[in-house]
């Protein structure tokens, strides 16, 4: 009678689920490097730009600003990043990469492989994966736009 709203039936359940395990298969080598999943997801973001302000940090990796100050936060604090006020502008940071954020990145290299063998996928169920799951967040993302543009 109300098959729709059946758990089986639903996409966004197994999405879920993927990112719930996912993420606690991700602890146990984060423990290793004191990073949460978020702030391992920031420091990803780091390693390939050093240096960045909240406002492009929080667009690409989708997190609020307000989200991102008690994180960023606590990267300083672990003296992974650097968080400047702008000389250009006083309202807004600059966050930056430090010598030791970049140490990181050398003990987290190893990270993705071996995430990638616990999905246990071929390349081909891995790329199709990967282009469907951006397609999705790419048309979530136009519909954030067009809902900011109404």
């Amino acid at each position: 009678m109300y098959d729709e709203l059946k758990l089986k039936n639903q996409l966004c359940y197994p999405i879920y689920l993927c990112s719930k395990e996912i993420i606690r298969k991700y602890s146990k080598y984060l423990d290793k490097i004191d990073l949460t999943y978020t702030q391992y997801v920031v420091m990803m973001y780091f390693w390939e730009v050093e240096t960045s302000n909240v406002k492009d940090l929080a667009n690409t990796i989708l997190i609020d600003s307000s989200t991102l100050t008690p994180l960023l936060k606590k990267l300083e604090q672990k003296g992974f990043i650097e968080r400047n006020i702008s000389k250009k502008d006083e309202r807004n940071l600059v966050l930056k990469l430090t010598k030791k954020g970049l140490k990181l990145r050398d003990e987290a290299k190893e990270i993705p492989k071996l995430m990638g063998e616990c999905f246990n996928l071929t390349d081909d169920e891995s790329k199709d994966l990967y282009l469907l799951l951006y397609k999705v967040l790419h048309n979530i993302e136009e519909e954030i736009r067009n809902d900011k543009r109404n």
